[in-house]
């Protein structure tokens, strides 16, 4: 399930607001810029799926935001635990960044957190299956897929270069813990 938490960012440990309701996460994150929208598949996608497959499931929704936006290349990344690069794959995002496009992801499976920083909150959304995340670019973020990643996401690019992480150096990522999705869905 979907879950927003927001803390100020000197403390980890204290949420200011927890909440699974999509309206509620949704309503919060506009207030930054972040788009947080639910999709239903026009038709079952099963494990394994090509991508056209899943492009042809969500068509409707992925023609609506290319329109929008002017987005010029989709694709679908999956990542499943027994991937012998898992680490490294993690280990890319796990720092505070931003891009230079909007990274806008839909979680067709599985789940990933993702952190944003901003203006002294800290804004933690656990996506999952059905959800789509727009964060525009320039707000710095970190992305955890967890130590056994399992997902599939569609990515939407304005340029090829665009999902390049840009570093800022803080270390306030190691501040805040770590994806652990069983646990994280049992809090």
């Amino acid at each position: 399930m979907s879950r927003l938490r927001i803390f100020a960012d000197t403390a980890p440990d204290a949420p200011l607001l927890d909440s699974r309701d999509g309206a509620t996460i949704a309503a919060e994150l506009k207030q930054i810029g972040v788009t947080f929208e639910r999709w239903q598949a026009a038709h079952e996608v099963a494990p394994g799926a090509s991508q056209e497959e899943v492009f042809a499931a969500y068509k409707t929704d992925i023609d609506r935001l290319v329109a929008e936006h002017g987005f010029k290349s989709v694709d679908v990344a999956s990542i499943a635990p027994d991937n012998p690069n898992r680490a490294e794959l993690r280990k890319k995002f796990l720092d505070e960044h931003f891009h230079k496009e909007d990274e806008v992801r839909f979680f067709v499976a599985g789940s990933g957190l993702f952190t944003l920083h901003v203006d002294g909150k800290v804004y933690e959304i656990e996506c999952v299956k059905n959800d789509l995340i727009a964060v525009p670019d320039g707000i710095t973020h970190w992305f955890d897929m967890g130590e056994a990643p399992n997902f599939v996401a569609i990515r939407f690019f304005t340029e090829a270069d665009g999902w390049v992480g840009h570093f800022t150096g803080s270390d306030i990522a190691q501040q805040f813990p770590r994806y652990h999705p069983q646990q994280h869905q049992a809090d």
